[in-house]
């Protein structure tokens, strides 16, 4: 084996590859470096898989790590507070009642696959109440809170990324406020199919199976009981592809 053969194995050993899921179904490699901090000092995690839908192109992954945006840094805080205040806690109540009376489940419900919520208006809104509804009927997981004040800035995020590529913004922290955690749904055909797709791919990823080539970052930052918000954040690019971030912290 030459020394150029060598070096490559020596890199996949050390930094490791993750897979991302395209839409036709075939995994690829994709391998990300993180050279973060989470914004309580710990270290961040590697990476997972990325999501994507209808032949976009998609390179995103879940990142535990402090996030940044380049611009909106403070969000205006009369943009869709009073829609989806309760991020979506109430989402589900009826239908999980029963299923919750002993709490949180250890794992998710199997094959667990509401309908989404009727859309408040607001689609900022509508990203808290979606994700708050898959942790309450899937698995009796408490709301997260909607973290109004980031949401400037993971808007600024996804429009970030549209254009530096997945996750730039974590390295370059442009607008400076911290997250413990990113999942980014990059080249989506709509904010909707963002809402009713791309977060159902990733709770569907399940928890970590002990497997190292299944993709489970995702699922793991939604159902986390160690974050208590989640801001969401959406940008159309000019051709009309959507990126959109959940910045959970």
């Amino acid at each position: 084996m030459g020394i150029r053969a060598w070096l490559g194995v020596l890199l996949a050993l050390t930094f490791g590859c993750d897979t991302f899921i395209g839409d036709d179904g075939n995994a690829e490699l994709q391998r990300d470096f993180d050279g973060g901090t989470s914004s309580d000092g710990g270290l961040a995690a590697l990476p997972d898989g990325s999501i994507s839908d209808a032949g976009m192109s998609d390179a995103g992954a879940e990142m535990d790590a402090s996030i940044g945006q380049d611009a909106g840094a403070d969000t205006d805080a009369s943009i869709g507070q009073d829609a989806g205040q309760d991020g979506g806690q109430d989402a589900g109540t009826d239908a999980g009642t029963d299923t919750c009376d002993g709490g949180p489940l250890a794992t998710p419900i199997a094959d667990c696959d509401p309908e989404p919520p009727p859309s408040s208006g607001n689609i900022h809104a509508d990203c808290i109440a979606r994700i708050n509804q898959f942790r309450w009927e899937c698995q009796c997981l408490p709301p997260l809170t909607r973290w109004s004040d980031g949401e400037a800035c993971a808007d600024g995020n996804a429009e970030y990324d549209s254009t530096n590529g997945v996750h730039a913004s974590f390295y370059a922290q442009p607008c400076g406020m911290g997250a413990r955690a990113q999942n980014e749904c990059p080249g989506w055909p709509s904010t909707e199919r963002v809402i009713t797709g791309c977060l159902r791919a990733m709770w569907e990823e399940g928890p970590e199976d002990g497997n190292p080539n299944t993709v489970n970052g995702h699922y793991e930052s939604m159902a986390s009981t160690g974050y208590t918000r989640v801001a969401c954040g959406f940008y159309t690019t000019p051709s009309g592809a959507v990126w959109g971030v959940q910045n959970f912290d």
